[in-house]
């Protein structure tokens, strides 16, 4: 029998129509559950609309175009996240990316410079992420590649982060903000609105390596920026259930988007995500209506698809009101 939650009927039932727009499948550099095709598989049998692979080192547009190419009925949609290895900060690969498809722009995570300066240990029992191996590895042979900066020595957003945001705004990609300082997301999400770009999201902003303040978060909102919430964080022990519940509520349930950061093998299928959380928000008090907003609604703006017809209509005001 799975160690893993299993998610209610009318949990699934709840989040048909949902995207997960933060997963890591296959084929990937780290061994993962399961892969993209197979993912796709699953989503068309559960009625799921798609999902965004994300994958810290490499651009997936190419993989989603065959993926929907052989599952035409599920979106699956490309991403680049601006790491050393894709040049970091660098608006040609972007250019690339947004002609090829891609939908989501991370900003630097595994080598921005708040993840590489951080100093925070993981909570006692939680789960370590899998790139932190890789990145020891390339250090141990000697190729540690450069910190991917946003802003210069002023505090100022840099040139190339400027270029960058320019790109995504003429795409209308989503921008998300990787494993950025909360004050370097502050100032990067004021830049992009005031540069055009109208998706923004703001990843895990309870990951252990940005622990940003409920009322910081709370601050980006004003700016079009939705607050990511992913299943992965409380369930490896990274913050408390209880801390990212309280930071939902306090944000606002119209102001978050739930994905589930799924992918590693010793999680549970990454299908089941957006369902396992949804069972977890009901229990926890959130309304139906509050959790397909979250799930569902929310996901579908920034996954650039159009709204459904339960929409709530204040929703599609705040959307009108961004573009």
């Amino acid at each position: 029998m799975s160690a893993h939650p299993q998610p209610s009927e009318s949990a699934r039932k709840l989040v048909t129509g949902a995207y997960d727009v933060h997963v890591h499948v296959a084929p990937d550099v780290m061994k993962r559950r399961t892969t993209d095709l197979e993912l796709a598989e699953r989503y068309a049998e559960l009625g799921m609309a798609g999902f965004v692979l994300k994958s810290h080192y490499v651009p997936t547009a190419e993989r989603a175009s065959l993926v929907r190419a052989v599952h035409p009925d599920v979106d699956a949609l490309g991403a680049i996240t601006l790491n050393a290895s894709v040049g970091g900060m660098n608006p040609v690969a972007v250019e690339i990316a947004g002609r090829g498809g891609a939908q989501f722009v991370w900003l630097p995570t595994v080598d921005s410079d708040n993840q590489r300066s951080c100093l925070a240990e993981e909570p006692d029992g939680a789960t370590p992420p899998m790139w932190a191996q890789l990145q020891q590895d390339l250090r141990d042979a000697g190729m540690a590649s450069p910190v991917v900066d946003v802003l210069d020595a002023n505090g100022a957003v840099t040139t190339p982060t400027l270029q960058v945001l320019d790109v995504i705004a003429k795409h209308d990609m989503t921008l998300a903000t990787g494993h950025l300082h909360g004050n370097e997301s502050a100032r990067v999400v004021e830049a992009a609105r005031d540069r055009g770009v109208r998706r923004i999201v703001i990843t895990h902003p309870e990951f252990t390596s940005q622990r940003i303040p409920v009322d910081n978060q709370r601050s980006l909102v004003p700016f079009g920026a939705l607050l990511e919430r992913c299943l992965t964080t409380p369930l490896t022990g990274k913050v408390s259930w209880d801390d990212w519940l309280g930071n939902i509520r306090a944000a606002g349930p119209e102001n978050s988007v739930i994905s589930s950061d799924l992918g590693q093998p010793f999680n549970p299928p990454v299908e089941d995500g957006l369902a396992i959380a949804a069972d977890i928000l009901l229990e926890n008090g959130f309304s139906t209506d509050e959790v397909r907003r979250m799930t569902v609604h929310n996901s579908r703006w920034l996954a650039g698809a159009a709204p459904l017809a339960d929409a709530p209509q204040d929703h599609a005001q705040r959307q009108e009101a961004r573009q």
